[in-house]
């Protein structure tokens, strides 16, 4: 039997694929509120919220619109200004 080369008469082409690139997906902007300064005050909340936050861990929000979880003693710390002007101009929480 003779050796035969036979030709392919379909050959396939194997063409570069795209591969999914991770780019990094920018956040909506959000106003920063902890930006480190309102870590050194004490600020208005209110007090059910505190309590609720010390037992579960979760944060909540300032007078001053700050949102933090509360860990320390605020007796220790100066009173947010913010805090202060808004508590005396008759904001709520």
């Amino acid at each position: 039997m003779a050796d035969t080369i036979t030709s392919p008469t379909f050959a396939p082409t194997i063409e570069p694929g795209t591969v999914p690139v991770d780019t990094p997906e920018e956040s909506p902007s959000r106003p920063v509120t902890d930006d480190g300064d309102h870590d050194r005050f004490a600020h208005f909340a209110r007090k059910d919220d505190v309590t609720r936050a010390y037992v579960t861990g979760e944060a909540i929000v300032a007078l001053c619109g700050k949102k933090w979880v509360p860990t320390r003693d605020p007796n220790g710390y100066p009173l947010c200004p913010t805090c202060k002007e808004r508590k005396e101009a008759g904001w709520r929480l």
